[in-house]
């Protein structure tokens, strides 16, 4: 029997991010992608130009008709736009006891943070203590934890270490908004796992978090342990950051190529 994710989040209409990115990734890897989404954007590769979110009932019906009738091994969750969606999505899992990875999209690339503070307040009360993994980059890390960045691995690892104690029972820590020659994340569960990746230089990177994000989930879905999720989804990714140039999508940020394996 294939395995079956779910990815809850928002549609790029650019198709490089969100849900688009969540479904791609899904079928790559071998599982069946399923839908939940809480937004419609206009972006493409330069900007989002319009955001409509979908009432709460909706998504909360989206919710109830997939897990009303299919098998979901695992859900991914994405940007959230505000304390009641949120709330609305965890009374809708509530009843939900496969594992959640949890992806808290909650910095622009500009620094500006697209959460308020009495969302970023209900993530932490209603979410963190569903996911099985948190997965922020470092801005987003530093909101939920109302610091400064971390600087250096200490850091990293201290700060995905508070995250686990405010609820989330794994971190990864992504180094992507790092500097260096290497890229570093961390995984802080039971066992700490320090993953380095050359970094690549390219502007295409549009849709990272989502992607890998949702490759774990992917790889939770069939049955691998979160290390074997992680590792596997950390070199994936890396693979697609290498081959996204090749696409040529756009004339800003463009996407990763998440079929690097099936066509070029």
């Amino acid at each position: 029997m294939v395995a079956t994710a779910l990815t809850i989040a928002g549609s790029d209409s650019g198709g490089g991010a969100g849900i688009q990115a969540d479904l791609k990734t899904f079928s790559a890897l071998g599982v069946y992608g399923a839908s939940v989404i809480t937004a419609v954007t206009a972006q493409n590769t330069c900007a989002v130009t319009d955001v409509h979110p979908i009432p709460n009932a909706t998504v909360a019906a989206q919710i109830a008709a997939v897990l009303g009738d299919i098998r979901v091994d695992a859900i991914k969750i994405g940007m959230l736009g505000d304390a009641s969606l949120i709330e609305t999505v965890a009374q809708a899992l509530s009843e939900y006891e496969g594992p959640i990875v949890l992806d808290p999209v909650m910095v622009a690339k500009s620094g500006a943070r697209l959460l308020p503070d009495a969302a970023r307040a209900a993530l932490i009360a209603h979410l963190l203590p569903r996911a099985d993994l948190l997965t922020p980059n470092l801005p987003e890390a530093a909101a939920l934890l109302d610091c400064d960045a971390a600087q250096n691995d200490t850091e990293m690892q201290e700060q995905g270490a508070r995250l686990r104690h405010m609820g989330a029972k794994a971190v990864l820590m992504k180094g992507g908004h790092a500097q260096g020659a290497t890229c570093t994340d961390w995984l802080i569960a039971e066992e700490v796992i320090r993953l380095d990746a050359p970094r690549i230089a390219t502007c295409n990177t549009h849709g990272t978090g989502c992607t890998l994000s949702s490759a774990i989930a992917a790889g939770l879905a069939q049955r691998q342990t979160l290390p074997d999720a992680v590792k596997r989804a950390h070199g994936w990714l890396h693979h697609a950051i290498l081959a996204a140039d090749t696409l040529e999508i756009g004339q800003g940020h463009g996407p990763v190529h998440h079929f690097h394996e099936v066509w070029k």
